[in-house]
């Protein structure tokens, strides 16, 4: 029975050395010594070969191919009525930046302006740079003009404290649409002004007075309009 056992397991070790990779026991019979050291190279070239797959598929995973799709937002679509609305404000070189209910009164409003086009020059100025600015609102199917910047700011009641003296030609303009209290615009004069620290002038929708007003230092308090230039600026020291 033992001797049996052995023959048994002699047969089995047979087998799975057959059965094994060519790369393992490839030349047991020229010794030992010699098989071992063609197995150790056979194995070292097969593991090259394994890690230089995973390396290129792990480049592949750190730098993924961008997604134009995904990064280019689409820009948004104006409506025709609003464009025409627009350019009947403000001439044919006219772009609407906003459309929607911005005072958040539940009337449609539209933000339009003169866009002044990037230069190396003006490049590296935040803000839109604009020569005139609209806000108008839709009343039973015709557009209202609510304020005005061109070379003072004004609404229909006057002129909005903070606007220089000295007509200005440029402005650069930032706004912000909050979804509580709607739109808030900054409006800061490019050149034109004797004034030698201009702050951005505030403006909001008032929602007692129901117009566009422009705002004192803190930006928090509105300020009523001046019939003159002169009372416009003195209303705001």
């Amino acid at each position: 029975m033992h001797k049996s056992a052995e023959g048994a397991s002699f047969h089995q070790h047979a087998h799975e050395s057959r059965l094994a990779p060519s790369f393992t026991f490839r030349g047991a019979h020229s010794g030992q010594a010699k098989s071992t050291g063609r197995s150790t190279l056979n194995l070292a070239w097969w593991l090259s070969v394994v890690g230089l797959t995973f390396f290129f598929a792990g480049c592949g995973q750190d730098n993924p191919q961008p997604n134009p799709a995904a990064e280019t937002k689409p820009a948004p679509t104006v409506p025709e009525e609003v464009q025409s609305a627009a350019d009947a404000l403000l001439g044919k070189e006219t772009t609407v930046l906003l459309v929607g209910d911005l005072a958040k009164n539940g009337n449609q409003e539209f933000l339009a302006a003169n866009v002044v086009p990037k230069t190396p020059k003006n490049n590296n100025i935040p803000g839109t740079i604009v020569t005139r600015v609209v806000v108008a609102e839709n009343h039973d199917g015709k557009w209202m003009e609510l304020l005005r910047c061109d070379e003072y700011l004004k609404n229909a009641k006057g002129y909005l404290p903070g606007t220089p003296l000295s007509g200005i030609t440029g402005w650069r303009l930032a706004y912000d649409q909050d979804p509580d209290i709607g739109l808030a615009l900054y409006f800061t004069p490019m050149q034109g002004s004797t004034e030698s620290h201009q702050l951005p002038i505030g403006v909001r929708w008032n929602p007692q007075t129901k117009r566009y007003q422009s705002l004192d230092r803190s930006y928090e308090h509105f300020l009523n309009e001046a019939p003159s230039l002169q009372n416009a600026r003195s209303s705001l020291r």
